[in-house]
C-alpha cells in the first residue's frame, strides 16, 4: 500500500541524501531512490520511503494490518515534527560508549562474584565430614573385633563422593537461598546479565542469522508460529538499523511427501527464509552421522553456507559494485555449490552473519531482543555464547505438561541463582546467541573432509561446544534480562520426557566413559572428560558439573541398591556394619531435603525476589510434589538402561520430540504403554509379589520372612513409582473419545 502526504514530502525534502529516516521511538525506516528498488528493500522492515516520488510504501503478511501500520508511521512522523527536545530525556539515554582508538564499544566493568566459590567450598566440607563420620564407624568397629578387612570399604570413597556431591550441594544451596543474599540476581557480573547493556549507536549494526534446525514438525502447528515470532524480532532489528536473515536446516524436507514438501518450500520462499536440506540416510551412500542427528544436520547446512562464502570471497569487486551485483553473484555461487555437491537442496539467503541466534522449531522470542543481544556481544568480545534464560510455551495444558512446566521453571530458577553467584553458565543448545567467529575457531575435521562445528560423536553436542569454547578462552554467559520473553516447548507426553532423560543419561556416560570393551587399550575416561578436568575452567565449576552428572548415576543405581537393601535389611538387619546406610535413611533424607527444604527454599527465594507471594509460591511447590516424586521415582530403571546401553555398546535410538498435540485415547495408549514399559512394569509387579509373599505367605519359613517397615517402604516406593509412571502420568489414558 502507498501513502502520500505533506508530512512525508516534507521529511524527504529535508534529507534528500539520507538512507533512512529516524523516528521518535528510535526506529529507522529505509529510504529507497525509486520504486524499482523495492525488490532489494529490507523486507522485514515492512515499510520504505521512495524518494523520487515522495511516497511511503507499507506491506504486511496480513492485509488487515496495512492501514494500522501506515497510521503508526505517520503518527511517529508527526510526533517528531512537534516534539521539542527534552534535556532530561537526553540524559536518560543509555548508549554504549565507544572507544575512539579501536572504534569498538567499551566493555562494561563486570565483577566476578565469589558466592558460588564459598558455597562449593562448604559443599566439599560437608562431603568430607560425611566421609569422616563413616570412617569413624569403621575405626570403632575395627577396635571392637580387629577385622581390618573392612578398611577395603574406603576404596568406595570416590563412588560415594560422586553419588552424594549433588545431595550436599542442594542442602548448602537451599540454605543459601533462605539465609544468603539475593541482590546478585539483579546485577550484572562476568557470567550473568540481569540488565540489558547500553545499546549500540553505530552507523551499521552487526548482521544476525537466526538458525533453526527442523525435522518433520507440522508446518502450520509448529513452524509457522515460530517464524511469525522470529519475523517480529527481525522487523524490529531492521527498523533499528540492523540486518538479519533466517536460516532453516530442514532435515525432513527430502523425506516428506511431495505435497508437504512443496508447502514448506513455498512457505520459505514467501517469508524470505534461506534453507538447506540434506539427503535421507543411505541415499547414494550418504550418511547422516550421529545418534542424535541435530548436530550433523547443522554441520551439513553450515558446510553449504561456508562453501558459498568461499566462492564469494574469490570475487574481485569493482568500486561501483552494487547490492544488485552482490545478489547476482550470490545466486551464481549457490548454484555452483549445489551443482558440485549434487545431493544438497538449498534456496534463499543461507549466508551466516556476525552472530547466530540458535533456536528450536517450537521457540518464541521477544519482539525487541536482537539489538540488546548484539550490543552485549559487541561490548563483551570474550563471550562465545550468550544463553538466554527461557520461559515455557505450553501447547496442550494437560496436568502432565503443567507439571513439567513447573519443573522446567524450577530448573531455570536454580540455574539463574547458581550463575548469578559466580558459576559458569550452561549452554542448553537453543535460545542462545553464538559468536560465529568463535564457533569457526573451534571447528574440526573428520572423515567427511570439511569443517565441522558441532560434535557428531556425542549426544550432548551442546556440552562439547561449550567445553571447546571455554578451553579456547571464551566464556558462556547467562542473560536473564529478557525475562520469560524467550520461550521453549516442553515434553507433551511422559514418553518424550522419559526419552529426554534417557538421552541426557546416555550423553553423560558418553562424555565420561569409553565402552567397557575398550578400557584395556583406551582407558575408562574419554579424552573430552580428561580435557575438561585439566582445562582452565574454574575448579568450582568442575565440581558443579561433576555433581550434576553424578545425579544420573545415582538415579540409575537406585533400583539396584534398593533391591539389594530390601534383602539385606530384611534378612540381616542388626548384623550389618554401622558404615552401611540403609535405603530407609536415604529415602527419608531425600524426602526431607528435596520435598521439605527444597520447597521452602524455592518459595522463600521467589518471595524475596518479588516474583510471587510467599503462600502462593509455597502452595505451587506443594501442588507438584507428588507428580515429580512419582516421575523421578520411576526413572531409575530407564536411566540405568541408557547408561548401560552405552557402556556395553547396545544400540539405543530416540525419535524427534513431539512438538504438537496428537490425538490419542485409552485404546491407543494401552498397547503403547504395554509395549514401551513392559519390562519396567514386569520388574515392579515381580517385586510387589515378592514383597507380599515374603511378608504374609504361610509357606515362607519364619527366618526368611521380611516384615520390617524400613526394608519394605523403600522397595515399595520404587516398585509403585515404576508401575504407576506410565499410567498416572498419562492424561491420554483417561480419554475415551473417538
Amino acid at each position: 500500500m502507498t501513502c502520500n502526504s505533506r508530512v512525508i514530502r516534507t521529511f524527504l525534502h529535508w534529507s534528500p541524501d539520507a538512507l533512512d529516516l529516524p523516528l521518535s521511538n528510535g526506529l529507522r525506516i529505509q529510504i529507497l531512490p525509486t520504486i524499482h528498488d523495492l525488490s532489494r528493500a529490507r523486507k522485514h522492515q515492512f515499510a520504505a520511503f521512495v524518494a523520487s516520488q515522495a511516497l511511503l510504501v507499507v506491506w504486511d503478511d496480513d492485509p488487515c494490518h496495512l492501514i494500522d501500520r501506515a497510521k503508526a508511521i505517520e503518527s511517529e512522523l508527526m510526533q517528531l515534527v512537534w516534539r521539542s527536545p527534552n534535556p532530561d530525556d537526553q540524559n536518560e539515554k543509555h548508549d554504549a560508549e565507544i572507544d575512539h582508538e579501536s572504534g569498538r564499544a567499551k566493555p562494561e566493568a563486570r565483577p566476578v562474584h565469589l558466592q558460588n566459590t564459598v558455597l562449593v567450598s562448604i559443599t566439599l566440607l560437608v562431603v568430607v565430614l560425611s566421609l569422616g563420620a563413616a570412617w569413624r564407624q569403621l575405626a570403632i568397629a575395627i577396635s571392637v573385633d580387629g577385622e581390618y578387612a573392612r578398611l577395603g570399604l574406603i576404596a568406595l570413597a570416590p563412588l560415594q563422593i560422586f553419588f552424594t556431591l549433588f545431595f550436599a550441594q542442594v542442602i548448602v544451596g537451599c540454605l543459601a537461598q533462605i539465609l544468603g543474599p539475593v541482590r546478585q540476581l539483579s546485577t550484572n557480573s562476568k557470567f550473568y546479565s540481569a540488565r540489558p547493556p547500553p545499546r549500540l549507536q553505530t552507523p551499521t549494526l552487526p548482521h544476525v542469522t537466526i538458525q533453526c534446525p527442523v525435522y518433520k514438525e507440522g508446518l502450520h502447528a509448529v513452524i509457522m508460529p515460530t517464524v511469525k515470532s522470529i519475523k517480529q524480532a527481525m522487523s524490529t532489528y531492521e527498523l533499528q538499523g540492523g540486518s538479519a536473515n533466517m536460516f532453516v536446516n530442514d532435515d525432513g524436507l527430502q523425506l516428506l511427501p511431495e505435497a508437504e514438501r512443496r508447502a514448506r518450500i513455498d512457505f520459505y520462499a514467501d517469508n524470505s527464509i534461506g534453507w538447506v536440506a540434506r539427503p535421507r540416510h543411505g541415499h547414494d551412500g550418504f550418511l547422516r552421522r550421529g545418534k542424535f542427528k541435530k548436530a550433523s544436520n547443522m554441520n551439513f547446512a553450515l558446510m553449504v553456507s561456508c562453501r558459498v562464502e568461499d566462492k564469494l570471497q574469490q570475487l574481485a569487486r569493482s568500486p561501483d559494485w552494487s547490492q544488485h551485483d552482490e545478489a547476482q553473484a550470490y545466486e551464481q555461487a549457490l548454484n555452483q555449490v549445489l551443482d558440485e555437491h549434487g545431493r544438497a537442496w538449498a534456496d534463499g539467503n543461507i549466508r551466516v552473519g556476525d552472530y547466530i541466534l540458535l533456536i528450536d522449531s517450537d521457540t518464541r522470542v521477544p519482539a525487541d531482543c536482537l539489538l540488546d543481544a548484539v550490543s552485549e556481544m559487541e561490548q563483551s568480545p570474550d563471550v562465545g555464547i550468550m544463553q538466554f534464560s527461557s520461559g515455557v510455551m505450553q501447547v496442550v495444558h494437560t496436568y502432565f505438561e503443567n507439571g513439567i512446566t513447573f519443573f522446567t521453571n524450577l530448573i531455570y530458577s536454580a540455574i539463574r541463582y547458581t550463575v548469578a553467584n559466580g558459576d559458569v553458565a550452561p549452554f542448553v543448545g537453543h535460545n542462545a546467541m553464538l559468536r560465529w567467529s568463535a564457533i569457526q575457531q573451534v571447528s574440526y575435521r573428520d572423515d567427511d573432509d570439511y569443517d565441522k562445528f558441532w560434535s557428531e560423536s556425542h549426544v550432548s553436542e551442546d556440552f562439547d561446544m561449550s567445553l571447546r569454547l571455554q578451553c579456547s578462552g571464551y566464556i558462556i554467559r547467562l542473560a536473564a534480562w529478557a525475562g520469560d520473553g524467550f520461550k521453549e516447548g516442553v515434553s507433551l507426553t511422559v514418553y518424550d520426557e522419559l526419552a529426554r532423560w534417557e538421552k541426557y543419561a546416555y550423553g553423560c556416560n558418553e562424555l565420561l566413559f569409553h565402552p567397557i570393551r575398550t578400557w584395556l587399550w583406551r582407558g575408562p575416561f574419554t579424552p573430552l572428560f580428561r580435557r575438561f578436568l585439566f582445562s582452565n575452567i574454574r575448579f568450582t565449576s568442575k565440581v558443579t558439573v561433576i555433581s550434576y552428572i553424578g545425579t544420573y548415576y545415582a538415579i540409575g543405581a537406585a533400583w539396584i541398591m534398593t533391591a539389594a537393601n530390601y534383602f539385606l535389611m530384611g534378612w540381616y538387619n542388626g548384623y550389618l556394619d554401622k558404615y552401611y546406610v540403609d535405603s530407609w535413611q536415604v529415602w527419608f533424607s531425600i524426602i526431607l531435603v528435596f520435598n521439605g527444604l527444597g520447597n521452602v527454599a524455592l518459595a522463600l527465594m521467589r518471595y524475596r525476589l518479588g516474583q510471587q507471594s510467599l503462600l502462593r509460591a509455597f502452595f505451587e511447590n506443594l501442588k507438584w510434589t507428588f507428580l515429580l516424586a512419582l516421575f523421578l521415582g520411576g526413572l531409575s530403571l530407564h536411566v540405568s538402561q541408557a547408561l548401560l546401553a552405552h557402556m556395553f555398546e547396545i544400540d539405543m535410538t530416540w525419535g524427534a520430540t513431539s512438538k504438537e498435540a496428537e490425538f490419542s485415547n485409552f485404546f491407543i495408549e494401552v498397547p503403547k504403554v504395554l509395549n514401551k514399559f513392559k519390562f519396567s512394569m514386569i520388574f515392579a509387579l515381580a517385586f510387589i509379589v515378592i514383597m507380599v509373599v515374603l511378608a504374609i505367605a504361610p509357606f515362607v519359613p519364619h527366618d526368611w520372612r521380611i516384615t520390617d517397615f524400613v526394608a519394605i517402604l523403600p522397595m515399595a516406593t520404587v516398585s509403585a513409582s515404576h508401575f504407576l509412571l506410565p499410567l498416572a502420568l498419562n492424561p491420554a489414558l483417561m480419554t475415551f473419545s473417538w
